[in-house]
Formats: C-alpha cells, sequence, structure tokens
C-alpha cells in the first residue's frame, strides 16, 4: 500500500486528543482556546526558542487575540532550578496555560511548571513513589497543549516529568495523572530540520520505549500491540527519515510511533532506562543516545527473560531470521547504520563510578519493569559490558 502525507492525517483521542498531520500547527491558537488558555506561556529549549518555529507558533497565538509569553531556560536534562524559575515567569505574567514546546526536555519541564504553578511543597515531594501524586493540589494545574518537535520520548502523551534533581544528582520522575497534556499536535513539518544524529538518537529512543514495554513482565495486551506496532513503524521509518530529513511520510510516522512508545509504557519501562537516567543525571549524556547505546547490553542481560517474546517481534520486522538472534542483529545493524556508537567510554562516561550508577539504576522506578529482577550489582556489571563494549 503507498501511503502519502494525507495518510498520516487524523484527529484522535487516544490517550488524550490529538491533532496530527503536516502543517496543523495552525490549530495551535484553537487548541489553547479548547484548554481555557488566554494568556498561554510557551515553555521551551533555548535552542528551539532561536529557531522561527517558535518566532510562529508566538504569531499565531498572538494573531488569535492570545497574549502569548515564552520561557526557555531549560536544560538538555531539565533539573529543579529550570522548574522553578518557569513558575516564577508563569506568575509574574500571570498566565493561565502552557504550551509545552520542543524535545523531550522541554516537554517534560513544561509539564512540570504547569503542574508546580498550584503547589505549596517542593517539587520532590510529587516523585511516583507510592500515593505521592495524592499530596498534589490537582486543582492547581495549569492547562497543557503540548507540541512535540522530536519523535522520541513521546512525552506529549505522558503523565510525568523527568527532572534531576541538582544536589543529589537524581533523576526523578514526577507525577500526577492530571499532568497530561490536553491536546497534542504532532506537526511533522516541525521536525524536518532535525540533523541525522538527533533523529536517530530520538528515534532509538522511541524503539527502546517500544521494546521495554513489551517486555515488561506484566499482562497488559493493549499496551503489547502498541509496542508491537510501533516497532514496526519505527524499523521502517527510521531510515527514511534519517536518510531524508525532509520526508513528510517518514517524519510523520516517527511522530506517531514515538506518542505510541510513551503510551504502551504505561505498562512499564526496565533496566535501560533505570541505568540511563543513572548515567544522564551524573554525566549529562543525551538520553536518548544514552538508551541506544545501552539496549543490546541489556537485552544480553535479560536474555532468559524475553527470548520467547522474540519471535513475534521478528516477523513484526519482517526479518529474515527468527527469534533473539535475528532480532539482536538487526538491532547491531540498524545501530551502526544511523552512526550510534557502540560503547558508554564513546560517550565520554567514565568508568570509575561504575557501583554509584549501578547504585542509581537499582533504586529508579523504571528497575522495577525489568523482565528479571535487578540488583545493584547487576545494573553495575551491565554498565561495566556497555562502558567496553562486552556483548
Amino acid at each position: 500500500m503507498t501511503i502519502d502525507a494525507a495518510a498520516v492525517t487524523g484527529n484522535w483521542n487516544y490517550p488524550t486528543k490529538m491533532i496530527v498531520g503536516p502543517g496543523r500547527i495552525a490549530k495551535l491558537a484553537a487548541a489553547c482556546r479548547s484548554q481555557g488558555m488566554r494568556r498561554p506561556l510557551l515553555v521551551t529549549d533555548p535552542g528551539i526558542a532561536a529557531l522561527p518555529m517558535v518566532v510562529e507558533a508566538i504569531a499565531l497565538c498572538e494573531e488569535a487575540g492570545l497574549s502569548c509569553g515564552l520561557f526557555s531556560d531549560v536544560k538538555g536534562n531539565p533539573v529543579g532550578r529550570n522548574v522553578t524559575d518557569g513558575v516564577h515567569v508563569f506568575r509574574e505574567g500571570d498566565h493561565d496555560g502552557v504550551i509545552a514546546f520542543g524535545g523531550g526536555s522541554a516537554l517534560d519541564a513544561a509539564k512540570a511548571v504547569a503542574l508546580m504553578v498550584g503547589q505549596d511543597r517542593p517539587i520532590w515531594e510529587f516523585e511516583d513513589v507510592g500515593d505521592n501524586w495524592k499530596r498534589v493540589n490537582a486543582a492547581g494545574i495549569a492547562p497543557v497543549v503540548a507540541v512535540p518537535t522530536t519523535a522520541g520520548t513521546g512525552s506529549e502523551v505522558g503523565r510525568a516529568s523527568v527532572i534531576t534533581n541538582e544536589q543529589t544528582h537524581e533523576k526523578k520522575i514526577i507525577f500526577h495523572p492530571a499532568m497530561l497534556p490536553g491536546v497534542v499536535i504532532l506537526d511533522a513539518q516541525l521536525t524536518v530540520g532535525l540533523p541525522p544524529h538527533i533523529t536517530a538518537a530520538t528515534g532509538l529512543d522511541a524503539f527502546v520505549h517500544c521494546f521495554e514495554a513489551y517486555c515488561a513482565p506484566f499482562y497488559h495486551p493493549m499496551a503489547d500491540g502498541i509496542a508491537l506496532e510501533g516497532m514496526r513503524l519505527i524499523g521502517e521509518f527510521l531510515p527514511r527519515a534519517h536518510a531524508d530529513g525532509s520526508d513528510l511520510v517518514a517524519r510523520s510516522q516517527m511522530l506517531v510511533a514515538a506518542s505510541m512508545g510513551a503510551t504502551a509504557f504505561q505498562k512499564g519501562l526496565g533496566a535501560v532506562h533505570a541505568i540511563a537516567h543513572a548515567v544522564g543525571a551524573m554525566y549529562d549524556t543525551h538520553h536518548g543516545l544514552t538508551n541506544a547505546v545501552l539496549l543490546p547490553y541489556v537485552m544480553q542481560f535479560n536474555r532468559a527473560a524475553i527470548e520467547s517474546r522474540m519471535g513475534l517481534l521478528a516477523r513484526m520486522l519482517e526479518l529474515d531470521g527468527d527469534g533473539y538472534g535475528a532480532v539482536l542483529d538487526w538491532l547491531l545493524a540498524v545501530r551502526r547504520d544511523l552512526g550510534i556508537p557502540e560503547t558508554l567510554a564513546a560517550l565520554d562516561v567514565p568508568e570509575a563510578d561504575a557501583e554509584a550508577v549501578g547504585r542509581l539504576a537499582a533504586s529508579d522506578p523504571s528497575a522495577g519493569g525489568n523482565p528479571r529482577p535487578v540488583t545493584a550489582a547487576d545494573m553495575t556489571a551491565v554498565f561495566r559490558a556497555a562502558h567496553a563494549g562486552d556483548l
């Protein structure tokens, strides 16, 4: 079947309202109004803020009679101070909603700002542990319209933000159900300028989301189905988007797959994310790239627990071989073709703190979804293997 750009256009409500298709950023002001916004604050990162797409987004709001502010002091791995500063700007500008605009870090920071504008407790009291989310004053959460500009994290359909605590150098998952954006705009035209290496890293981040969700040891057939189709889309369209950044069909399908990955991982994640969170907090590495490096090493650690699931995945990816070996060989080949480094050492991550990484990873909430139970020693061993390239 031939697919053109019109075939990847639609209006969805799964898990939230989604406006999908090239050029549909034109619906931004209407989306804001639908969430009761009159004075939105657009939250993004400095790199995105300098691009014409942000100027145009703000102009769309202004032309529709909305007064739109801008906050862009967000790090590549957002920290608590970024959220505090964003809350200050929100309150000073008397804003009434947030436009989360950019890659995963900007989206996470924006959702955290929207959460915190109505709270009187520190953000760390809302870490995704036990019933901490019940401490939130839900009535104080500002509405969010999310506009991803990368196809990776899927944060636009998530109910949480990953924020680094600068004091402890730990990534914390901040959660509340009402953090889910009210409207998402998936416009592939906003992603055509992504350089190939970012396209690759974010695209494999989406793949890891799907893969870990599929392998998580819980019963959730809906998540499994979404994860499998997400991986099929990524297998087909990531190489196209990487080779030709102007391919709107490939870009659209990658945005869809990224949202699917984050929808699927409501089932759970695993050791890839647990270790990546620790490495990112300690060394400020790119999250998607770190995931892409780690995945085959975690696959080897989990092999006995996931091998029975790999036959179906191999068929979904239309691989020549069957089962675990075919999937691993395919992944390694894709990484090479996309220019992904093979080791953590290539990311300038030192090996000296391996045990500290292992302790942080074992205590990360994502570790609870790993197909095999993990210990700090296990995570240290996987980290060392990934550092040395020992498959």
